[in-house]
């Protein structure tokens, strides 16, 4: 097979080159060549050697050879791989009956009660979906009914999902995904962007005044900014909290609302509290979710103060066949039980001062790591060719990756150059792996950084 690597994924991330199949091992040159065969055009592969599991358990991936790997990546799993009390929760419905929203369900109501319960109170209307693109989405159709606006603020490398509208404001899809004319792009919360003698506050909100500025001269009235609260795709920004506020008046100054894109930040993720936007103080009119409700099963949310979406659910219908279905709930009800069984938040705030804490005790004298950053299960170590200039160094970075591959610790590489190293483990994450990734982490460092 000859590398087919082509411009839509010329960006992504430690990606795999088909045409270095051949010295693959060989059943899984095999299986890649059957499943180039088969599989429509887009997907792929990561990792110079990509690897096949067959089970799982908490922080933990098993190939099909019985080896371990530890899992720093993956966030669908929330509570785990295979958590038996997922597991169970999903089978006993399963063997009971899958109904949809079209009916009366006790459980899809108990689920949107608990749920909510996590939210501010203002936040007090739940519509479930299946995927974080589709949540973002409905969330986008809300907002521009709510608004009577069209105009879309993202940050510059930002990730919302895969439908042809959500495309339209994912601007790390590439050149081959191109950006709605009534869409603008902002600085993602990074510090070092600040001029001498001002603040990230001041920073944030001029960039959406500007931006704002620009739609309207453009005849686009503002209809929302949507972040991601731990800016995964731009390069993982978490700190220093509270810049929001002064992004939200701007936004709210303006006519349009403000989406708070939870897919990859929520569900304790970030720590010290159950959603990402808390660590800012502010409130955000629409919330969205994903990946992490049913822990692997295909359930999202969005979640709305009433005022947004009232009008819009009195004039457009809205029915999901899965999402709210009985399955997917019975899921996303079993992972709230684990949280709250296994405190699962105070889990991610130990796991991850220590783990960012070793990590910067193993770089602090490293040239080519210019920061360690996160909050939480969510870290970036920004790797590059020196640290004053600041200059990207890819190579690097998926030198890094698979190096931690090849000794059986998965991660990968974010931001806009990918020379961020993106370490986003299932909430399972403990002491013991916190140790494990730490030391392999630094048998790494060691040749290379």
């Amino acid at each position: 097979m000859t590398s087919t690597l082509s411009r839509a994924i010329a960006h992504y991330p430690n990606r795999f080159d088909p045409g270095v199949l051949s010295e693959l091992p060989r059943h899984l040159q095999e299986t890649i060549r059957r499943r180039h065969k088969a599989l429509g055009p887009g997907y792929t592969l990561i990792y110079k050697e990509p690897v096949e599991f067959v089970s799982g358990h908490g922080a933990h991936l098993i190939d099909r050879d019985g080896n371990d790997y530890l899992d720093a990546y993956n966030n669908v799993p929330c509570v785990g791989h295979a958590h038996p009390h997922v597991a169970e929760a999903v089978s006993r419905q399963m063997a009971a009956v899958n109904t949809n929203t079209r009916y009366v369900q006790e459980a899809l109501v108990d689920y949107a009660e608990r749920l909510l319960a996590t939210f501010p109170e203002e936040l007090s209307k739940l519509s479930i979906a299946c995927s974080g693109s589709e949540a973002n989405d409905l969330a986008m159709r809300v907002a521009r009914f709510h608004t009577g606006g069209e105009g879309i603020i993202v940050t510059r490398w930002a990730y919302h999902g895969i439908t042809r509208e959500v495309a339209s404001f994912s601007p790390t899809l590439g050149a081959g995904s191109p950006l709605g004319p009534n869409v603008r792009l902002i600085d993602a919360p990074d510090p070092r962007l600040v001029a001498p003698g001002s603040t990230l506050d001041e920073h944030m909100r001029q960039q959406v005044r500007g931006a704002i500025a620009d739609l309207e001269r453009h005849g686009h009235r503002l209809a929302a900014l949507i972040t991601d609260c731990a800016y995964s795709s731009d390069g993982i920004f978490t700190d220093p909290p509270g810049y929001m506020q002064a992004m939200v008046e701007e936004v709210h100054a303006a006519g349009g609302v403000y989406i708070a894109d939870e897919v990859q930040s929520g569900f304790a993720r970030l720590g010290e509290s159950m959603w990402g936007f808390s660590r800012h103080g502010v409130l955000p009119d629409i919330v969205t979710m994903g990946k992490p409700m049913g822990n692997g099963l295909p359930i999202s949310g969005v979640v709305f103060r009433p005022e947004v979406c009232e009008e819009f659910g009195q004039n457009v219908r809205y029915f999901n066949t899965f999402g709210g279905s009985s399955i997917p709930v019975a899921a996303g009800a079993a992972v709230l039980d684990v949280f709250e069984k296994e405190n699962v938040r105070q889990r991610v705030l130990e796991s991850g001062n220590a783990l960012r804490a070793g990590l910067r005790e193993i770089t602090k004298d490293s040239p080519y790591v210019a920061e360690v950053r996160g909050a939480g299960l969510f870290v970036g170590v920004e790797i590059v060719k020196d640290r004053e200039t600041l200059e990207p160094d890819r190579a690097l970075t998926e030198d890094v990756i698979n190096d931690m591959r090849d000794r059986r610790i998965l991660i990968n590489g974010t931001g806009e150059s990918a020379n961020t190293l993106k370490i986003r483990p299932p909430l399972a994450f403990d002491s013991a792996d916190v140790s494990r990734f730490l030391e392999t982490f630094a048998e790494v460092a060691k040749n290379r950084l």
